[in-house]
């Protein structure tokens, strides 16, 4: 999937973090993917036609919030995520103009109540203006008609033809509406019994539920997915599973539980490609790749079993061969095709190494299934206190590389940006404050540590060593200080009351 934005600026401190827990990294991007929407989304479809051999028909589906009736949407736009896509060619003509609708099942049972109650109202200053012009036409050349005359309205797109049938009916009990070919609505006067009779037509045009049917664009092949029940495959895919929640099933709920609970009822098998090469590097003297392209390119290096007989056969469908021919980083249903090609490569460089015979001549994709138990399920987990979140059971513990903890001497009034920036220089850390004068630093490098230990070992306003729970803590401290004035007062009285006795 392609967004308008990956990580929202509000509010501060947005960004991922080595810091963030499973649950701390879901709650901003919940907030993020609340900001941005989908603006393509690439499904490719493995078909395994005979023995080890895949045919691939790979779609690109440019998307667009649905604006039909009362329906508005407002998202935001990343000036660099739009500079990044426009850069790789993007068509934001294609999705401004002609990108399929969707929606959620919230803003659907919004729609059908307005639908049903008749009370057909525009929220589009573009299509209002459509409409006053259609209804002055019609208005001004109803006066002088006779029944069973015709008149055609022209140049109407997309939900203009309903919405301009659905207003003009409303308004008029005189006339009647059907579309005419492509951008055209034909506008007959009819009597009022004639009326009533072609509206309980089963071939009606502007049922409700075609309506509906249409509103719901994309969303009624999401819903076909979900029903197919088949794996679902993507590569670092987090947020593409927030987004499939958030704008084709239900809002984010605020419980990350809730989340992960949904996702795996409507998707039972997930495989992330991410969590699997992750895992090969370490197994394979690989070179250390993570963008798609250049891990699809290394496991179809001509170096890697290039005898193998029973290594998958991948072909394209006649009607997607552009991909075969032309590399197209970035636009969703070739990354949907590298995806699925990845998982199959991957799955068969894991059975050859889990057998110490050779592989039989067509391994079926049920071995490979099997070969992959251990990856099922498991999303990757970007920078984080965790390798990946667990969407059919309990996450792992969150375990971090040693902290540091930075304390600030006759530096006064540092700010969480300024410490970041002063090591930043060196190494990647992450950074968060501790108290007034100290902060933590946290990276997933163990040479990045050793270097900070090493060279501000005597440096005259940061004093860096390594975090130490009961030394360190705030609330620690705060306990000791406290049973410290504790244990005093007790002295303190038991030597005074005491001395009378004595």
């Amino acid at each position: 999937m392609e967004f308008t934005g990956l990580h929202s600026s509000c509010p501060e401190n947005n960004e991922p973090s080595l810091f963030d827990s499973p649950m701390e990294r879901y709650l901003k991007a919940r907030q993020s993917v609340q900001r941005f929407t989908v603006t393509q989304l690439g499904l490719a479809i493995f078909s395994n036609e005979n023995s080890n051999k895949y045919v691939v028909h790979s779609y690109n589906f440019y998307l667009f919030p649905a604006t039909l009736g009362v329906m508005d949407v407002e998202f935001t736009l990343s000036a660099s995520s739009i500079q990044f896509l426009s850069h790789y060619g993007f068509d934001y003509n294609k999705f401004l103009k002609d990108g399929i609708p969707y929606m959620n099942e919230e803003q659907e049972k919004i729609f059908s109540q307005h639908l049903l109650a008749g009370s057909w109202k525009v929220s589009s200053d573009l299509d209002r203006d459509v409409l006053k012009k259609a209804i002055d036409e019609v208005t001004c050349w109803i006066a002088a008609a006779e029944e069973d005359d015709t008149m055609v309205l022209h140049d109407l797109s997309g939900y203009q033809m309903f919405e301009v049938q659905l207003v003009l009916r409303q308004a008029l009990q005189n006339v009647w509406t059907q579309p005419l070919g492509d951008k055209k609505v034909i506008v007959k006067k009819v009597s009022f019994q004639h009326r009533q009779l072609l509206e309980n037509s089963p071939h009606d045009c502007c049922q409700k539920e075609l309506i509906l049917l249409s509103a719901r664009g994309f969303t009624n092949l999401f819903q076909t997915l979900v029903k197919a029940k088949k794996p679902l495959v993507g590569h670092n895919m987090l947020m593409d599973l927030m987004h499939l929640h958030d704008k084709f099933y239900k809002p984010l709920p605020e419980s990350y539980e809730e989340f992960k609970r949904n996702i795996h009822i409507l998707f039972p098998v997930l495989i992330d490609t991410k969590t699997i090469t992750k895992s090969i590097w370490k197994k394979y003297p690989f070179p250390r790749v993570s963008n798609l392209l250049e891990v699809y390119e290394v496991l179809c290096s001509r170096n890697l079993n290039p005898t193998d007989p029973a290594s998958p056969v991948i072909t394209l469908a006649s009607d997607c061969s552009r991909y075969a021919e032309k590399k197209s980083p970035h636009e969703a249903g070739y990354d949907a095709f590298l995806c699925g090609s990845v998982l199959l490569k991957s799955a068969h460089l894991l059975l050859c190494r889990s057998t110490d015979d050779a592989v039989e001549a067509d391994p079926s994709f049920s071995q490979y299934l099997t070969v992959l138990a251990e990856y099922l399920n498991k999303v990757n987990f970007i920078r984080g206190s965790v390798s990946s979140i667990n969407f059919s059971g309990e996450d792992a513990s969150c375990q971090h590389l040693p902290l540091l903890v930075v304390h600030v001497q006759g530096w006064p009034g540092l700010n969480e940006r300024q410490i970041y920036q002063e090591f930043n220089a060196f190494c990647c850390f992450d950074v968060r404050r501790l108290s007034k004068n100290q902060f933590l630093l946290l990276s997933n490098k163990f040479k990045d540590i050793r270097h900070v230990l090493r060279d501000y070992k005597d440096h005259p306003h940061l004093r860096v060593s390594v975090y130490r729970h009961w030394k360190h803590s705030p609330s620690v401290n705060c306990l000791l200080q406290v049973s410290g004035i504790v244990v005093l007062w007790s002295v303190l009285a038991f030597v005074l009351g005491g001395a009378p006795c004595s």
